[in-house]
């Protein structure tokens, strides 16, 4: 693709998009040839089983649906039916094979349990062996804290709170090492994680000293989408700690719209990175880690 126009928005939460007419037209005003959709944080994580197969065999239905109609404009990430792990996988390898989905979306935590319980074990394995992309949005949840979710902070700071607390249970389970061809894409630039490497790895030994290897070499082998909010010091900060290789664009439409989509792609540019890494975040990272970089 050419090096200005931006492909994909990785990151991209637009659980409405498809009824949202304006898009399109914004998308082309960001220089974004092709976004990624995902349900998220709307995931079918439901005690029910049958009502959670029903609800992502939808999702991934209609998003197939839209892609086909816009193939050039759209793909999507699948939904699953967590925790029915069996269902999972084989929703997963309906979407991947059939749907054409480039890969799966699931949420900081399923039901209150963390992504690194060993019952999700299977699902990784798969991914793993087919070098599949696991995106990670935030639930919406708080981080379980009334804290938080009491005093009116459930996304402002709940939702980085759950990215950072997500991968963090991840890394100490050792996912990325077990799992090194599962491709995991955490939202929001990992929350707090651009500025905790160095406690992580000084922390390990005495709280969690079975880790396999130090935190500021596991969050390298993770990627992250660009949303910050504009906020060009944590986006500095990400690439700093993380290399300016694992950042992919992301914009989070529906719930940043108008000017604020458009500043969610410009303030690339202006954040100060060197001219090679701006290149890298907006125009090859993401169709590289989705596959979409052609031959």
């Amino acid at each position: 693709m050419e090096a200005r126009s931006r492909p994909p928005d990785a990151g991209s939460g637009e659980a409405g998009c498809r009824s949202h007419p304006g898009l399109p037209r914004q998308a082309d005003q960001a220089g974004i040839d092709l976004q990624v959709l995902s349900v998220a944080p709307q995931s079918p994580h439901l005690t029910g089983q049958a009502d959670a197969v029903a609800l992502a065999a939808s999702a991934n239905e209609s998003y197939a649906e839209l892609v086909a109609r816009l193939p050039g404009r759209f793909r999507a990430f699948a939904a699953l039916p967590l925790p029915h792990v069996d269902a999972a996988l084989r929703e997963a390898v309906h979407a991947l094979d059939d749907l054409g989905a480039v890969g799966v979306g699931v949420t900081t935590t399923v039901l209150g349990r963390t992504l690194a319980d060993p019952l999700f074990d299977p699902l990784y394995e798969e991914l793993d062996r087919r070098g599949a992309v696991l995106y990670i949005h935030p639930a919406g949840e708080g981080a379980a804290s009334p804290l938080i979710t009491e005093h009116n902070m459930t996304w402002m700071v709940g939702a980085p709170v759950e990215d950072t607390v997500a991968v963090m249970h991840l890394i100490l389970a050792g996912i990325p090492v077990r799992y090194p061809r599962l491709r995991t894409l955490a939202s929001h630039l990992g929350g707090a994680l651009p500025s905790l490497p160095r406690r992580l790895d000084n922390h390990l030994a005495f709280e969690s000293p079975e880790t396999p290897e130090l935190p500021s070499v596991a969050v390298g082998r993770l990627w992250y989408d660009t949303v910050s909010h504009a906020h060009a010091p944590a986006l500095v900060a990400a690439a700093a700690s993380f290399g300016a290789k694992r950042l992919v664009l992301g914009t989070d439409f529906p719930y940043e719209d108008g000017e604020v989509f458009l500043r969610a792609v410009d303030y690339i540019a202006d954040s100060g990175l060197a001219p090679g890494e701006v290149r890298m975040i907006l125009d090859t990272n993401a169709a590289d880690l989705l596959g979409l970089s052609g031959p």
